[in-house]
């Protein structure tokens, strides 16, 4: 992660936004950051820190918003809006994000390159590797997530208001926006994830992990057929009982009921079929924070792999790159405890001319180099066509007169 002054973050024109069929929550302004585990004495949880926040700080809204990053040991970005719109469902977002008028001539579509880092053939030999270091160890390497990007140039600025407004066009998501720390000028977290990394109200907590994907298919019964082969796919089923059992295993010791009472079922966004299976449990003790919870399950096996930190030293061998807050977190806590965090997947950074895009998938024995990055190309998708380009740049198919 780049290491800058929070501060610099308030250069962001863009609010922070999270964007729900269940509720929308828009935070314009800041009026301070959440302290570091390096600006408190013996680092603290991040629910301490966010207590130590409100603690001096009274005024204002009662709630932080901001991100996560993936490598738990650099600086969360969580701060206090100035300003705060909520609403249930979506009626705030439509308010602090319209449409331009249509008055005046038509802005004209940008021209983009596009660099794959790595490119799609070196993504298959990572992925080759890293089945070869799983074989080699036995069971003591069970999953491991890689991921590849996109670096997008553009010859004009990147309307990042537009493209929130298209990716919350898909209510089976959750698309969010947060401004983060730049010394470079205005620079953006953009996406629209469908996973759920947990949620608080009260004493109930709930998490809605996703893991084993397949493309979605415009022919209706194609798209029926790709559903039922991912439920029926070994390799992919055993991909996701590994997330599945980790955030059991990491909530237990909090939770004095536990289950998932539906258990694993089909869910869809506009272009991806997933697993998911929605965990719901009951604290134990009720002063424990949605921001624990969140430390304490980030990174999950959907986004790193299990076991967990063996995972993570792998995927820093593979991938040559900083995730940043790729496959962090986004969301936010209230001085209560209660709050909502999502997993940061299907998004990209935009700042002026560029964005950096981001796809991953899990890999387990079994798993096809081949077949996970057209994973990665298919879960580019929802970005891609929320620019209106393909994975080349140029204009994609529907959007062409």
């Amino acid at each position: 992660m780049r290491e800058v002054d929070a501060p610099a973050s308030s250069a962001s024109d863009m609010p922070f936004a999270l964007v729900s069929n269940a509720e929308t929550i828009v935070g314009k302004g800041c009026l301070g950051f959440v302290p570091s585990g390096r600006e408190m004495p013996g680092g603290g949880t991040l629910g301490e820190r966010v207590n130590v926040y409100f603690a001096g700080h009274p005024a204002g809204p009662r709630l932080v918003v901001g991100a996560l990053p993936y490598d738990k040991a650099a600086p969360a970005h969580l701060f206090q809006p100035a300003e705060l719109s909520r609403s249930p469902g979506r009626a705030c977002f439509a308010a602090a994000f319209p449409p331009p008028a249509l008055v005046g001539a038509p802005r004209p579509a940008l021209r983009w390159q596009v660099m794959a880092e790595p490119t799609l053939p070196a993504y298959r030999e990572a992925v080759a590797r890293a089945l070869e270091t799983m074989a080699e160890s036995g069971e003591a390497l069970r999953k491991v997530v890689l991921s590849r990007s996109l670096r997008l140039a553009a010859d004009q600025p990147i309307d990042a208001s537009a493209l929130l407004r298209a990716l919350a066009a898909d209510e089976r998501v959750a698309a969010f926006c947060v401004p983060l720390a730049s010394s470079e000028g205005p620079r953006v977290l953009i996406g629209a994830t469908p996973e759920l990394l947990v949620a608080r109200q009260g004493e109930v907590v709930t998490s809605h992990p996703l893991a084993g994907s397949a493309r979605r298919a415009r022919e209706p019964r194609a798209d029926r057929a790709a559903a039922d082969a991912l439920l029926g796919s070994d390799k992919d089923q055993r991909e996701h009982r590994e997330v599945v059992t980790a955030i059991l295993d990491q909530l237990a010791p909090h939770c004095v009921e536990l289950g998932a009472p539906k258990g694993t079922e089909i869910t869809a966004t506009a272009s991806m079929w997933h697993l998911g299976t929605r965990i719901v449990g009951r604290l134990r003790r009720p002063e424990t924070s949605v921001a624990d919870l969140a430390g304490l399950l980030h990174p999950t096996p959907a986004v790193c792999g299990t076991p967990r930190e063996r995972a993570a030293r792998v995927i820093e061998d593979l991938e040559g790159y900083d995730r940043g807050f790729y496959a962090g977190a986004v969301g936010w806590v209230d001085a209560a405890g209660d709050g909502a965090w999502h997993v940061a997947i299907r998004c990209a950074e935009v700042a002026g001319r560029q964005a950096r895009l981001y796809a991953g998938a899990g890999i387990v024995p079994g798993s096809d180099p081949v077949a996970e990055g057209e994973e990665t190309s298919a879960k580019f998708a929802a970005l891609l066509h929320a620019l209106g380009i393909d994975e080349t740049g140029r204009r994609a198919a529907e959007d062409v007169a």
